[in-house]
């Protein structure tokens, strides 16, 4: 999305973790809800307000549209999308490292929101081909799944993480005092990125001439 550099350094980015695989991304056209959750999942969503929502798959725990407010776009699929400023991209992926045959498909998407490059990786259940890193490109921050189970491990989200080498990671779909149900905490990431500790923060706000040199692993307050 062809932007001018003034609109970028004056336009700020704020993404709120609202648990599990759910964010709140606010740019200065428009607020993108991801992978929505119901009520039964145990994080509160709160009825977030959104102009589009993305859907990365039809599991109930990633697609529950009902809790978002507004009357937002939906983006569910592969392709191109253009909605109230920001250009969507959707590439083809599986939830397993079976070509789909467990656990059926999923989408990831990059957004250009006021020149950040933000890419959720929705439940991804392997590592990335070639092709797909292609189509990707050049990732800002990357929201991450960490927590094994159903979808990728720490180890394989970190060969993930130097395949895209992105600015920022935020870690998620993990364990926490929230939700347990078999996953994993994010410490074993954290280990695996070489990070003993990290503070988590209530939100991240960005905008592109605030992103770091060198791939930092950003923690968020659910």
């Amino acid at each position: 999305m062809n932007t001018s550099l003034d609109c970028v350094i004056l336009s700020t980015m704020d993404i709120n973790w609202l648990g599990h695989s759910c964010f709140r991304i606010k740019g200065r056209n428009a607020a993108i809800v991801t992978d929505p959750y119901p009520p039964d999942l145990g994080y509160s969503l709160g009825k977030p307000s959104a102009d589009i929502v993305t859907v990365s798959h039809p599991h109930p725990g990633h697609s529950y549209t009902d809790g978002v407010s507004g009357e937002p776009r939906l983006v569910r699929g592969p392709g191109e999308y253009e909605i109230s400023g920001v250009l969507i991209i959707g590439v083809a992926t599986y939830h397993d490292n079976d070509k789909g045959a467990k656990r059926g498909k999923n989408t990831i998407y990059l957004m250009d929101v006021d020149g950040v490059s933000v890419c959720h990786l929705g439940d991804l259940g392997h590592v990335l081909t070639a092709d797909q890193v292609e189509q990707i490109e050049e990732v800002d921050v990357l929201l991450l799944p960490v927590g094994g189970l159903s979808t990728i491990n720490a180890s394989v989200a970190a060969e993930v993480v130097r395949q895209l080498e992105p600015k920022v990671v935020v870690p998620m779909h993990y364990r926490t005092d929230t939700l347990n149900k078999g996953l994993a905490t994010v410490d074993g990431f954290l280990k695996e990125m070489g990070q003993k500790e990290t503070a988590s923060q209530p939100k991240l706000t960005l905008t592109r001439t605030t992103l770091p040199l060198t791939t930092q692993v950003v923690l968020l307050d659910y």
